[in-house]
């Protein structure tokens, strides 16, 4: 079975190393085109197309795969199955009529639950307590496709949306081999997707990781591990952004108005009101700095109490 592979971030890595430990033909891989990356901004490519390097794979790169570029190379690589996993592009009719086996999906959420290209984040910001991988086969729509095999798993209550991606990727590479397996035997079935069940979450923006310290500390803490690596939740002091990685509760009543810093000192940390109580930020990064525990910023930085975070 000839397998071209369409993927780009840490995520779909595993999907990718399991056709190839699995002895599957992967005769190419497509992937986003190199971007600039940190704070340099020099040319960086993707996880995929390293790890395709590393195994002696040809990488197409187009920037539109559905354009004449991208059709041409996919219809000259005649592969018999087209796997994605977070490529990051959608597929026009003519990609999907090119394997005759059709394309397979490897989505991270229960669908039709969470369709979109950050199901993993919207499921922690949503506060869903469990959460999947499931396999697909694409059509034109959005993550609308018929469902072939899924397979759940619980988010830890203390779980970002970063380390929650790491082992929804391996459980993902384990269901494609399993919807392999089944397609080869003839025992894979399809299930349509109940639109009436779906939900559709939008795209990730940097503005989404900014705390409104009105809301309460659950929806605040959702919104810290669902933006954590990216966007990454954040507020602002003394006009400077302060990134808030952690955060704990510490009184189910509030002693300020939403966002006031009720302590500031290594001993106490920095503690802020919030919609419902106070909460502790306990690891922080300023502007210029590392990432540390707030307790350690507050050893060599004065923070005065009764200000309110966020305020402009």
């Amino acid at each position: 079975m000839r397998i071209v592979f369409m993927g780009t971030p840490d995520f779909a890595v595993p999907s990718l190393e399991a056709l190839v430990n699995g002895g599957y033909e992967v005769v190419a891989v497509f992937c986003q085109p190199d971007r600039p990356k940190g704070r340099g901004h020099r040319m960086a490519a993707c996880a995929v197309k390293e790890t395709a390097l590393r195994l002696s794979i040809p990488v197409y790169q187009p920037e539109r795969i559905k354009r004449e570029e991208g059709v041409s190379a996919l219809r000259a690589l005649k592969p018999d199955l087209c796997v994605t996993a977070a490529f990051g592009q959608l597929l026009s009719q003519e990609i999907l009529d090119i394997p005759p086996l059709g394309t397979v999906n490897v989505h991270a959420s229960l669908l039709p639950r969470h369709r979109g290209s950050a199901p993993i984040n919207w499921s922690i910001l949503k506060g869903d307590r469990i959460t999947g991988v499931t396999t697909m086969f694409t059509d034109k729509g959005m993550d609308t496709g018929d469902m072939l095999l899924s397979a759940q798993t619980k988010i830890g209550e203390r779980e970002t949306a970063g380390e929650l991606s790491g082992r929804l990727a391996l459980l993902g590479a384990d269901l494609l081999m399993d919807t392999l397996r089944a397609l080869e035997a003839g025992t894979l079935s399809r299930t349509p997707q109940n639109p009436e069940e779906a939900t559709y979450e939008p795209k990730l923006h940097k503005e989404l990781g900014r705390i409104d310290f009105a809301a309460g500390a659950e929806a605040i803490d959702r919104l810290v591990r669902g933006t954590t690596p990216w966007p990454g939740a954040f507020t602002t002091l003394d006009g400077g952004t302060m990134k808030v990685f952690e955060l704990e509760r510490v009184r189910e009543r509030p002693t300020g108005g939403p966002g006031e810093v009720v302590a500031a000192d290594a001993s106490a940390g920095l503690i802020v009101s919030c919609g419902d109580g106070d909460i502790a930020l306990t690891q922080i990064q300023m502007p210029g700095a590392r990432r540390m525990s707030a307790r350690d910023y507050l050893r060599g930085h004065d923070i005065q109490t009764g200000i309110c975070l966020g305020k402009a």
